[in-house]
């Protein structure tokens, strides 16, 4: 199940990503599992972390925003796949200090005599996985 913290609780989420938003890496709370976050830390172990950065280029700005967040959809997708039952994946960056986001660098290249706009992506900062077990 995939967690991320709100205040002092630690709520499940949806992966809400999308190119036309102004935050284009978000997470929808789907109300299916609230912990205390106290409560959290005192029964679950951290055993992985996953750092996930992605970043593509191309002419088209929206296409190369949607390629950067389906590859971290792909990723997350792969990471709860490999999970252990009972294993929590927590989203451990936090709104206001190291949240990510979509970042993008614009040059501007000639093809065939005319000037095209050509679009770099990337996230930055990375996104932070944590998976935590209960612990015996």
């Amino acid at each position: 199940m995939l967690m991320r913290r709100y205040g002092s609780r630690l709520q499940s989420v949806e992966l809400n990503f999308d190119s036309k938003a102004l935050n284009e890496i978000a997470f929808r709370r789907d109300h299916e599992a609230s912990l205390d976050w106290d409560e959290f830390e005192s029964s679950h172990t951290k055993v992985q972390d996953h750092t996930l950065a992605a970043e593509a280029e191309g002419d088209v700005h929206d296409e190369v925003e949607q390629a950067v967040l389906a590859d971290l959809e792909a990723r997350i997708d792969e990471i709860m796949a490999g999970i252990q039952e009972g294993d929590l994946v927590v989203v451990e960056n936090q709104q206001g200090s190291n949240y990510p986001k979509t970042r993008q660098a614009t040059r501007t290249v000639v093809q065939e005599g005319e000037n095209r706009l050509h679009f770099k992506v990337h996230v930055d900062p990375p996104l932070h996985l944590g998976i935590y077990r209960p612990t015996e």
